[in-house]
């Protein structure tokens, strides 16, 4: 989750002091609070034995959620009025592969430091357990969580991971600067978008970049086991000078460096709106493109598993799921939850129709690795662009 600002990046090393000093008995600085900003509500359908066993805890550490990506931060303020636990935040913006590392480096770590929880994406749910990272835990509303979605398990089935969202690539303009909006890869081959494309991030290393090239593939002569297309289109996008060699960040698509980015939906609708028409934008989903889910799991050496499950707890609870879709992240118990009548008719109008997006299809664990493989090692082999990360 590396798209999010550097500001955050300070959040882990403030609760670090903030901690350190109150133990010395210094009375240090508050530890910051997380969901400042954002309007929680308190879960009265979870475990009531795990909240008393979190509030014995006091604490949950999550690492890699940023409070903007997918609304966190109102499932932040709704754990901590549910629970009256503060949470300690670690690097909002690390990536999956970081998020598992830090598991491994503070297995003997019981303190601030240790990650209780991780978000991470799809294909580390099955490579975090064989790894031995996770312990299982399955919340009380397992069976309502479907077995698959999109082709692929959203659970595992002895409760190691659960999926909680998902997204969809699409591409989201700047209608201030682009006013021919591309509907589809074809599109964004057009002289008209002469330097104005730009992924989130480096393929390099980047998951969102790596998924949009791997998207880009399918409609280019690829597939799900095939992605070298996806590296020769961004070669052809570069080549008619239609590329934008520059991390695309919030900032750079208003301001219109990046008028047209390639990024999941319910980042784009977010975006959206936090503008309020200021710049105008617009979210299209090219067809075909790329399904994403992320899971979550405790750690196995968290050093507050009461409080990680409590988490757990909220995400599927339909607090969790409903905080989820505000942010425009497709939930996992979505149907299941239209179906009984869940979801606020003003919500449901908000979010995108499944037909908008029928093309999707989530690549499974094996193309995705191997995707993922060609796609860091022929970046600069095939398109040959370096994308320098901005400074803070």
């Amino acid at each position: 989750m590396r798209t999010k600002k550097f500001a955050y990046h300070l959040l882990a090393l403030f609760v670090l002091i903030a901690t350190v000093l109150s133990a010395c008995g210094g009375g240090g600085p508050a530890a910051p609070d997380v969901a400042a900003g954002y309007t929680g509500t308190v879960v009265t359908s979870v475990p009531q034995d795990l909240v008393a066993a979190c509030k014995k805890e006091g604490m949950l550490t999550i690492i890699a959620t940023p409070p903007d990506w997918a609304n966190y931060g109102e499932i932040f303020a709704t754990f901590q009025m549910t629970s009256g636990v503060m949470i300690n935040s670690l690097d909002p913006n690390a990536g999956s592969a970081d998020e598992l590392a830090a598991i491994e480096a503070n297995k003997d770590n019981k303190g601030p430091q240790a990650p209780d929880i991780v978000d991470v994406g799809w294909a580390y749910g099955d490579s975090g357990k064989a790894d031995g990272y996770y312990q299982p835990y399955k919340v009380s509303t397992w069976d309502k969580i479907p077995d698959t979605l999109l082709g692929v398990a959203a659970k595992d089935p002895e409760g190691y991971w659960t999926g909680g969202y998902y997204g969809v690539m699409a591409i989201m303009t700047n209608d201030t600067v682009v006013k021919n909006t591309p509907k589809s890869w074809e599109d964004l081959l057009k002289p008209e978008y002469k330097g104005q494309v730009a992924l989130t991030g480096d393929p390099r290393s980047s998951n969102q970049a790596i998924q949009s090239v791997f998207a880009a593939s399918l409609a280019n002569g690829g597939s799900l086991d095939d992605a070298q297309p996806g590296l020769d289109y961004f070669n052809e996008l570069n080549q008619v000078g239609n590329f934008v060699p520059v991390i695309a960040k919030v900032g750079t698509i208003a301001q219109g460096a990046t008028p047209i980015v390639l990024t999941w939906d319910y980042l784009a609708f977010g975006y959206k709106d936090t503008w309020a028409g200021n710049p105008p934008a617009t979210v299209v989903y090219p067809s075909p493109t790329i399904a994403s889910m992320y899971v979550q799991a405790i750690s196995a050496y968290a050093p507050h598993p009461n409080c990680a499950k409590l988490w757990m707890e909220i995400l599927h609870s339909d607090e969790g799921q409903l905080a989820w879709m505000r942010g425009y992240a497709h939930g996992v118990q979505q149907a299941e939850m239209e179906a009984r009548g869940a979801i606020p008719a003003d919500l449901a109008a908000k979010l995108p129709a499944s037909s908008d997006f029928e093309s999707a299809v989530a690549p499974n664990g094996d193309q995705l690795a191997a995707a993922k493989a060609l796609i860091t090692e022929g970046w600069m082999t095939t398109v040959g662009v370096d994308i320098p990360t901005p400074a803070p």
